[in-house]
């Protein structure tokens, strides 16, 4: 639920060169921890292999508790870089892509993945990145001759990145969105929105998103604190970071709580829920279980991983709000009592998170998207289960595939004589914006007996 510290820009590099400008002096050869910033560029480069060769998520290698060990040994101000830079990579990995088959004279040997990475997070700092030219043009350089796959190709990212920096604004600007993802993510946005919609989709997922706030109440007074600005749904929306997100005021009084606009609309359709029977299914880290609390329910919140759970109850703790939990697989829960409404946010794609997480068009592909829609259906099979005759289902997920949204929701309602689709209105949650998309719709059990 608490997000990432936005990434703050690189600032200075000092630079240690072999020869002093203007005297021709010989220096020594610097070791590498002397190199300011190289440790930054060695981790990205590794954590970006481990993202586009193994499909491991960006988010468990970057955690600064159980990430990856390299990352963890940088400081704070280091991590936030490497974050950038990758985060920067991802999203404009189309891009440069394209950009390296125009500038080399042949394809890379089969066996030089470890290159096209560290050519690929020297491109983002270049061309994107608030880092001078010969700053990410040497750091890269000095890689490449401290690896040993990579030291004799060491004169080519010279000359490659040198056309990166000569080229950036040509490469910023002149190229097609769909070009920019995954053929197969291509496709299916084409295909379910049409080219027009698909290209605005990916030319706003190339952006660094916003960071939005749900607060416990005064939305306007904490926007000023803060230095946002409120949305239409009550969301405050931060466009930068002051400080570090834990030292901004009101976190450590649970004033308010990390959640992309979209993701709060789900329990914005729940409506009036204060004092009644509400389950929030596959619910860490806690957002919307928060959201559900502070409007008055009775919240039991159900979640597979018993660990994802402890981090919700922290979570709770902090924000001052009481529910009851439950660990394990929900299709085996039988509660004593039904309950008034259930919130499903189901295990999905992610593929409406691709701004906040790029990683996920590189780690996921159709075979996922099939996969999960069953795992949905089977969920919401289970689910209004839950729920007693006339009550609610609020099923949502953060999918762009109309496989996991519309088609599954048409097949469900076939399957369930006894369960009414209900419409969302505009007026029910407010304006998500661009950067998070849920699907999610509202379901009513009727009694057939």
């Amino acid at each position: 639920m608490d997000a990432d510290q936005k990434q703050p820009q690189t600032g200075r590099f000092r630079l240690l060169k072999k020869t002093e400008a203007g005297h021709g002096k010989h220096q020594p050869e610097p070791e590498q921890s002397d190199i300011a910033g190289l440790a930054c560029r060695q981790v990205a480069m590794r954590l970006l292999a481990a993202v586009v060769e193994r499909k491991t998520s960006l988010d468990g290698l970057t955690d600064n508790d159980h990430g990856h060990p390299q990352y963890r040994a940088l400081a704070p101000r280091d991590r936030a870089l490497v974050r950038a830079i990758l985060g920067t990579a991802l999203r404009n990995r189309g891009v440069v892509s394209a950009a390296l088959k125009r500038f080399l004279d042949r394809p890379l040997p089969e066996n030089a993945r470890a290159l096209l990475h560290l050519l690929h997070i020297s491109a983002a700092q270049i061309v994107w990145l608030d880092v001078p030219d010969h700053a990410a043009i040497y750091l890269a350089v000095e890689a490449a001759k401290q690896d040993p796959r990579l030291k004799r190709f060491a004169g080519l990212v010279n000359a490659v990145l040198r056309r990166f920096a000569k080229q950036a604004e040509r490469i910023r600007t002149d190229n097609q969105p769909l070009d920019n993802c995954p053929p197969w993510f291509g496709t299916l946005l084409t295909q379910a929105y049409g080219q027009e919609k698909a290209g605005a989709i990916l030319r706003i997922q190339a952006q660094e998103p916003p960071l939005d706030l749900t607060v416990r109440s005064e939305p306007e007074i904490w926007a000023q604190k803060l230095g946002g600005h409120v949305l239409p749904n009550g969301t405050v929306r931060l466009a930068e970071l002051s400080a570090p997100l834990t030292e901004l005021p009101g976190f450590a009084e649970g004033e308010w709580w990390v959640q992309d606009v979209a993701a709060s609309l789900p329990a914005r359709l729940m409506g009036q829920i204060a004092g009644q029977r509400v389950a929030d299914l596959c619910a860490a880290p806690g957002g919307k279980t928060a959201q559900l609390a502070l409007a008055g329910a009775k919240v039991t919140a159900v979640d597979l991983s018993a660990s994802r759970l402890q981090r919700l109850v922290l979570n709770m703790a902090r924000l001052h709000l009481s529910v009851e939990t439950w660990a394990g697989d929900m299709r085996k829960w039988q509660p004593e009592q039904l309950f008034d409404a259930v919130l499903l946010d189901a295990p999905c794609s992610s593929t409406g998170t691709i701004r906040r997480h790029p990683d996920i068009l590189w780690t996921k592909d159709e075979a996922d998207v099939q996969k999960l829609a069953g795992v949905q259906a089977d969920l919401l099979d289970h689910a209004v289960r839950l729920v007693r005759p006339g009550g609610t289902v609020v099923f949502s997920n953060c999918s762009l595939s109309r496989q996991e949204g519309e088609e599954l929701i048409r097949a469900f309602v076939d399957r369930h004589a006894n369960v009414q689709l209900l419409p969302v209105q505009a007026a029910d949650g407010g304006t998500a914006g661009p950067g998070h998309a849920d699907h999610a719709g509202r379901l009513c059990a009727h009694d057939t007996g």
